[in-house]
């Protein structure tokens, strides 16, 4: 019997860990054959308050320092996210990095017409990864696999060397992330990625790391683990810090942890964390997880399962398609 807190077999850190550089450990991504640092940097927070030049500054400093892995979307900040880690990627750091960005769209046209848009923002001839982004809905992977859904789309898109891998995100319900993947057995297709809330809250509700995580490992789905400190609604719990928040995400068996760092600082703490990244012992998980129970129990602080705050497309329907 696993002891309580223990990492069971399905959720045991250390075979996904591969190689580093400059100090920041790298990952496989799942069957890809890609290794990706184990830190992710959030495309959407540094358009937080920062200008372009310290966007742009933020992003370049952290390849510098080793980070492979990006994050965008379309929609973030109405294109401004893409538009600055466009200009971030000149003078030769796209050949540095793993450029992944989503779309909304679920019908074959209109996930098309974003994807040429998210292709000129990031001034880039193929985008790493592309995932649907915002698959939050029990309907929506009906409409992805439909008759005029845009999983076909993309497979063209791939085929013409715009985009290189496929996965979705979702942050609402671990059910509708199992009912994707079941979409697409039927379908006859395999996601290469998939991307989730992963943290100590998560643990306890709804949770992606007891039901979804056991079945992309099973399927060897690389695993890319969001809101580690939930938008830093975790840290007004003060129950965890943003180090243990880093450090119990990416001590779970995930290709990497994308948060997001709006400043130079927030961009230091969690290139350090990664540095000094030891996977979490079994004492050092069960007493997290004990500390968080209680807070967790009710989702207070992973506010976007349970609220349509975080819901960009649910005030923008037209962007589904």
């Amino acid at each position: 019997m696993t002891p309580a807190g223990a990492f069971p077999d399905s959720t045991k850190p250390g075979d996904v860990k591969a190689s580093s550089k400059m100090g920041i450990p790298y990952r496989m991504l799942g069957r890809t054959g890609e290794k990706v640092s184990i830190i992710g940097l959030g495309g959407f927070h540094i358009i937080k308050k920062n200008t372009e030049e310290e966007s742009i500054r933020i992003v370049r400093v952290a390849i510098d320092n080793g980070i492979n892995f990006l994050d965008n979307c379309w929609d973030y900040n109405n294109g401004l996210s893409e538009i600055r880690m466009g200009k971030s990627l000149l003078d030769g750091y796209r050949q540095k990095v793993f450029l992944m960005t989503k779309v909304d769209g679920q019908t074959g046209k209109m996930a098309i017409m974003q994807l040429e848009e998210s292709l000129q923002r990031l001034q880039t001839d193929t985008i790493d990864l592309l995932q649907f982004h915002e698959v939050i809905r029990m309907a929506d992977p009906e409409r992805i696999f439909g008759s005029d859904g845009a999983i076909e789309a993309l497979i063209k898109a791939k085929k013409a060397g715009k985009i290189r891998f496929i996965g979705f995100s979702g942050h609402k319900n671990p059910d509708i992330h199992l009912k994707m993947l079941q979409a697409a057995k039927e379908n006859g297709f395999l996601f290469d990625t998939v991307q989730m809330p992963l943290n100590v809250m998560d643990a306890h509700f709804e949770s992606f790391e007891k039901k979804v995580l056991p079945v992309l490992q099973k399927n060897n789905i690389g695993v890319l683990g969001m809101k580690p400190i939930g938008n830093n609604i975790i840290l007004k719990s003060n129950i965890v810090t943003a180090v243990e928040c880093l450090e119990y995400a990416m001590s779970l068996p995930v290709s990497t942890v994308i948060t997001g760092c709006e400043s130079l600082a927030i961009l230091q703490q969690a290139i350090d964390t990664a540095r000094n990244f030891q996977p979490l012992s079994n004492e050092r998980r069960s007493a997290l997880l004990a500390r968080t129970a209680q807070a967790a129990a009710n989702g207070q602080y992973e506010a976007y399962k349970t609220e349509t705050l975080f819901d960009g497309t649910s005030r923008n329907p037209q962007w589904l398609g």
